[in-house]
């Protein structure tokens, strides 16, 4: 186990590697300079490429990237140039509204997608009741954060208005309010995965219920639901872990559009502010530390298989 444990952490150690060489690589070909921003666009070419230099960003991609990787591996992310201040601070004071946003959704998306995928798993396959389902979970797949953003907020903002359409409260301010505020935009992001959950899980469900033990425990007597959640759901939700625990990964990376749009002050919105500014350092050690929380979590999700079915423990001591 110490050995597979470890074998995924070089891996993914090699995967925050690759990461963050490409956003160095990819920020460097795009046109402008942070200079420039630092300066203001009446600065001189002379006065520029001497902050440049300053900075370090006239040497190659390479050596920025081995420069900036000397500072991280001794604990420090970097400072902003444009804001001058610590990249692991704006993380730390950014990261609870990231975090917020992507668990509500995971948890919206799990319990509308776990609901679905059940009603639609006890249906006999292409009734009206399966095939809309399956239609409602179509719409969300093609529904794209920045266009379920607006139509959310006009129904539930402006028409009803049942939710805030910009801004954020602190948990510390009040639940209640709290929640207002996450909700919409946690919504936003939940319905992509709301499809995926429901679709992955009904399809293992429908294999599941035809298994020799499943017809044993109905040739019982038990009830359909008893059958359904006592002996069929758990083997079911190997796959829908998986997808469970990538699919965090990504909420915590995918909510740029959505921090945006709804003016929250979260890792979405300091990347999408550095991406404008060419503050470079920013953005890389904002992707490092959310490469390495998608690494670390499907580290975590291999592991809850070994909790989830012993035959996996079984499989591993072979």
């Amino acid at each position: 186990m110490f050995r597979y444990v470890l074998r995924k952490l070089l891996r993914g150690a090699l995967v925050i590697l690759l990461v963050t060489f490409m956003v160095i690589l990819l920020m460097g070909l795009a046109p402008g300079s942070v200079a420039t921003v630092i300066l203001g666009e009446s600065a001189t070419p002379q006065a520029v490429a001497e902050l440049e230099r300053e900075m370090g960003l006239d040497r190659s991609v390479l050596v920025q990237w081995f420069s900036w990787l000397g500072s991280a591996l001794q604990g420090g992310l970097g400072t902003s140039p444009v804001t001058n201040q610590p990249v692991t601070s704006a993380i730390v004071e950014r990261l609870p509204v990231t975090l917020e946003i992507a668990a509500l959704a995971l948890l919206l998306a799990l319990v509308i997608g776990v609901l679905l995928a059940t009603v639609a798993a006890r249906q006999r396959p292409d009734s009206p009741l399966d095939r809309g389902i399956n239609g409602l979970t179509s719409v969300f797949l093609a529904i794209p954060a920045f266009v379920a953003a607006p139509v959310l907020v006009y129904l539930l903002a402006v028409q009803t208005p049942v939710f805030p359409v910009t801004g954020w409260v602190p948990l510390s301010d009040g639940l209640g309010a709290n929640l207002r505020t996450a909700f919409l935009p946690a919504l936003c992001v939940a319905l992509i995965e709301v499809a995926v959950f429901q679709r992955i899980l009904r399809a293992d469900l429908r294999t599941t219920l035809r298994e020799d033990y499943v017809e044993a425990a109905r040739a019982k007597g038990l009830s359909g639901r008893y059958v359904l959640w006592r002996h069929a759901f758990r083997p079911a939700s190997f796959s829908l872990l998986t997808v469970a625990g990538v699919s965090l990964g990504r909420l915590v990376g995918g909510t740029v559009i959505v921090e945006t749009f709804f003016s929250l002050p979260g890792l979405g919105q300091l990347v999408s502010t550095a991406v404008t500014s060419r503050d470079i350092v920013t953005v890389q050690g904002v992707v490092a530390f959310v490469a390495a929380a998608y690494v670390l979590i499907n580290t975590l999700v291999d592991l809850g298989y070994e909790m989830l079915d012993p035959r996996v423990r079984l499989a591993g001591a072979r």
